[in-house]
């Protein structure tokens, strides 16, 4: 059956003939389809398909280079086999864990066609067959009503245009209840944990006949304006702000709104609290998380364990062994972490924070402390090893973390009730840890475990909510220690010294074009992305001989001409062009090809890896790791990327979370350090044309900066001091009751 449906969308039908790949996880599943037409691929979220089993799929035909075409399902609907033989091989081929071939003859044999109403409503009757147990045949009935109950869930979503993928979500965590607790609320499916998009939801809502002013509405926008606000880095917002926001979003009025914040504070799902002169409304396991941290810091510098040992003889000792001679500042640092359970290091690029971890990681070391390094991402956890010659590890690898069986919540196998054994954690990069993680890390800590958190205050923020390195600062109450001499050997860098005049607001001499440090003019945009594209292809490699793999192009956005995406473009074309030899699969706005280098754009815990030699195998890839794509087979659907030594697979329907990284923006570059960089500055939108994302940008590269652009716009990039407001209470907490 073929046939045009809206939206441009065709609908085919037909009796799946083979399984060609299956992911348990999301239901991503490549079949054969034998249709009136012949037999076609299909590839789409179809979880627990099965041979003999029919189906209707909606969606668009797409063409492989080497696989020709194969339909794309947007929405699926099941058809259970109806006569005795086709019942037979839905069950023969594996429908119901624990029914082969022989016992799905004798199941049919018994009840014909009541076989599949047996199973789901009388599955003890199965106990009458010979080889069947009692236990058994309830098993085999619990097994075929979760499916059962998935594939009508998915069904029912699917008539109201709703992605099946959200079914899976769903049924995964209500189960057998999941098409009651939609029909009594469909604005579940905004839910966090379900990832949902409120217009979605609203669209479903409508159809199902609830009204634009019901309670459900309101509530679920309002909640999801919270949500929404969390990508922002708001932890909170102030009252009027949400109810304006969310009148804008629903066209509510503001009276209705008010008596939906007392609902939602009266239910538990948002706490309203007056805080750092806001009316504050928090979703509740967020204002949970901002409490906790600043109680558990409060609680590790009223404990703190003094260490009674001369800290100025192991100083010495360090300097004597090392041969270096340390300031007063980074002795400062080394004995604050000696007498305080939390210590703080903050300081600019040059100041000497390794050299000052390094010694408060000796330090550890002579009072007999087990230290754990860690860092938020995959490429400042390895920098960091790097520097210190110690292992180092993400923050969410050391607190193990993982999504629960039952749902997808996101679980630590460290925590309260299992500490770390660590007595000491040193933190690095702190300035790109949200208030969630730093909760989960606290959380870990053994009674007694000293932590040091390091970083730059002056770069960006991290991407998620708070501003919790800077409010930790700013509390004036936790041991903090800032770095500000320049040692010798960095005053010689321009990148350094260029990088401190303007993170004080001087502009730096850009015309002086030597050293480490240089800026071409380019006033046109077209012109300033062929010169970068130029300098990466051809005359950095040849004129100073630093390969394109050792070069990073940042920019401030992703849009417009020297905006990431673009330059990727322009960028793969140079650097690694089409070839008969390589294959390539198209995906949303790129092309992805063998020899990519590509960048993962969000945490995924549950991802498999494997060394190169196969020896280790480990789990999950995160935001900003970045690696080459040394493989896409078309027969199995999956896309290899190679993560600096660590392989992993990729379904193509989880292309979503990569990009092209041979171009980023700078809040991607967070925590990472390149040996050369060629930095974009063009007129961007205002948000981003701040000192903090110049400062960062700049302090990205080790040994060569080169930035393409306007002088104009770089001047007022160093003067436009101004930082988006994040509302936050943290500060606010720390500051009271110490």
């Amino acid at each position: 059956m073929i046939g045009k449906m809206e939206k441009n969308y065709e609908q085919i039908g037909g009796t799946i003939a083979g399984i060609v790949y299956s992911n348990n996880e999301n239901g991503y599943t490549v079949l054969r389809l034998n249709t009136a037409d012949g037999v076609v691929t299909a590839v789409g979220c179809i979880p627990d398909a099965v041979v003999g089993e029919s189906l209707i799929l909606t969606g668009n035909w797409t063409s492989h280079q080497n696989y020709g075409q194969q339909f794309k399902a947007e929405l699926v609907e099941r058809k259970l086999p109806e006569d005795k033989k086709a019942v037979y091989e839905y069950l023969a081929f594996g429908a119901v864990k624990g029914i082969g071939p022989a016992t799905a003859a004798a199941i049919v044999s018994a009840f014909g066609e009541d076989t599949l109403f047996v199973i789901e409503n009388q599955p003890e009757r199965l106990a009458d067959i010979k080889g069947i147990s009692r236990r058994k045949a309830l098993q085999i009935g619990m097994d075929y009503r979760r499916k059962s109950g998935l594939r009508r869930l998915m069904e029912f979503l699917s008539g109201y245009g709703i992605r099946p993928e959200l079914a899976v979500r769903v049924f995964r965590f209500y189960g057998d209840d999941s098409m009651d607790v939609i029909k009594e609320n469909p604005y579940i499916l905004v839910n966090e944990n379900f990832g949902g998009d409120f217009f979605e939801a609203d669209s479903l809502a409508f159809k199902l006949g609830f009204e634009g002013d019901c309670s459900q509405r309101l509530e679920a926008a309002v909640v999801f304006e919270l949500v929404h606000n969390l990508n922002n880095g708001h932890v909170f917002l102030p009252a009027e702000k949400l109810i304006d926001a969310t009148a804008r979003l629903i066209s509510a009025d503001s009276d209705s709104l008010e008596d939906v914040l007392a609902v939602l504070e009266e239910t538990g799902s948002i706490v309203r609290e007056s805080i750092a002169g806001c009316d504050a409304c928090y979703l509740s396991h967020i204002y949970e998380d901002e409490v906790y941290v600043s109680e558990r810091l409060k609680v590790l510098m009223e404990r703190n364990s003094h260490y009674k040992g001369d800290t100025g003889k192991i100083i010495d000792s360090l300097e004597r062994e090392n041969g270096i001679k340390y300031n007063e500042l980074q002795k400062k640092a080394v004995s604050f972490a000696a007498q305080n359970s939390v210590t703080v290091l903050t300081g600019g690029p040059g100041t000497g924070k390794t050299t000052s971890v390094r010694a408060i990681l000796a330090l550890f070391d002579r009072m007999g402390l087990e230290t754990a390094l860690a860092a938020p991402t995959g490429r400042a956890a390895k920098r960091l090893s790097e520097l210190t010659g110690r292992s180092a590890m993400t923050i969410h690898r050391l607190l193990g973390a993982g999504f629960s069986p039952d749902c997808d919540d996101l679980v630590f196998e460290y925590n309260e009730s299992s500490p770390l054994e660590a007595g000491a954690v040193i933190l690095d990069e702190t300035s790109m840890v949200d208030i969630t993680l730093m909760a989960a890390l606290l959380r870990a800590l053994r009674p007694g475990c000293r932590l040091v958190l390091v970083g730059d205050a002056d770069q960006l923020p991290s991407v998620g909510p708070g501003n919790v390195f800077s409010d930790i600062i700013r509390s004036g109450r936790v041991p903090a220690v800032k770095l500000t001499e320049i040692f010798r050997q960095s005053e010689k860098s321009r990148i350094i010294t260029n990088a401190h005049m303007i993170n004080s607001g001087a502009m730096p001499d850009i015309a002086e074009n030597k050293g480490d440090f240089f800026f071409l003019q380019r006033h046109d945009k077209g012109r300033a992305a062929d010169t970068i594209i130029g300098l990466c292809a051809e005359r950095l490699p040849k004129n100073m001989g630093i390969a394109p793999d050792q070069i990073q192009v940042l920019t401030p956005s992703r849009k417009g001409e020297t905006g990431s995406v673009e330059l990727n473009k322009k960028l793969q074309a140079a650097l690694n062009p089409a070839a008969e030899y390589k294959k390539e699969k198209p995906y949303g706005q790129y092309i992805f090809r063998e020899g990519d280098r590509v960048m993962q754009i969000r945490n995924n815990y549950d991802i498999t890896w494997k060394t190169e030699d196969g020896t280790n195998m480990g789990t999950g890839v995160f935001n900003g790791d970045i690696g080459f794509i040394s493989c896409i087979d078309f027969a199995r659907e999956t896309v290899t990327v190679n993560f600096d030594g660590k392989i992993a697979e990729y379904v193509f329907d989880m292309l979503y979370e990569l990009e092209l990284a041979y171009a980023m923006t700078v809040h991607k570059s967070q925590g990472s350090e390149y040996s050369c960089v060629v930095l974009s500055v063009s007129k961007q939108a205002p948000a981003l044309m701040t000192r903090a994302v110049l400062y960062t940008a700049i302090t990205r590269a080790k040994k060569l900066l080169v930035v393409v652009g306007e002088r104009e716009f770089f001047e007022y990039m160093v003067s436009n001091d101004k930082r988006q407001k994040r509302y936050s209470g943290l500060k606010t907490r720390l500051s009271v009751g110490i």
